[in-house]
């Protein structure tokens, strides 16, 4: 038996079947005198959870958390502290963070180069004040390769290349 399991104590939301062999839903059931109470309707968000200070309805921190870009790409939004409500934060979160990556698409375009890689993530915390989770803010990594054909380097590479490729692929067929 583990810690803070009763002994016969069955899940809220399972069914069960009676001694008669009618199968019912449970109501809530005391699991130490295995008397059953009454069902509590409660909105999840209404009910402060233990050692919480207030509940999520109530929390003063949810309620007055800003959200602010930290790069220097000047068109992307939340350049200026801004709310978000934590129901709606994970969806704005990611379509901030996709303008980023937008705009190395369009940035790789303008100077000749191709986007390598580009990742987003969401980032998650508990709030202190309510316990709920919520989305602490976005990271996006983009990596892009230019074309340097300036470069005598780049330049001594692409004739070696030629010359390891020339004769490579022959036609047996002709």
């Amino acid at each position: 038996m583990t810690i803070g399991s009763v002994y016969g104590y069955q899940p809220y939301n399972s069914i069960y079947t009676s001694p008669i062999g009618t199968s019912r839903q449970p109501q809530d059931v005391n699991p130490v005198s295995g008397v059953e109470e009454e069902k509590k309707s409660a909105n999840p968000d209404e009910v402060k959870k233990p050692g919480r200070k207030s509940s999520p309805a109530d929390c003063e921190t949810c309620k007055n958390r800003k959200y602010q870009d930290g790069s220097d790409e000047g068109n992307v939004s939340f350049k200026s502290p801004s709310h978000i409500s934590p129901e709606s934060a994970a969806a704005k979160v990611r379509a901030h963070e996709n303008e980023h990556v937008s705009n190395a698409y369009k940035k790789a375009a303008k100077k000749n180069g191709k986007v390598m890689n580009a990742s987003v993530s969401i980032q998650t915390a508990i709030c202190p004040e309510c316990g709920r989770t919520y989305v602490s803010g976005g990271l996006t990594k983009t990596s892009i390769k230019y074309k340097n054909e300036d470069n005598p380097y780049t330049k001594n590479q692409k004739e070696l290349d030629a010359l390891q490729l020339r004769g490579a692929n022959v036609d047996y067929a002709a």
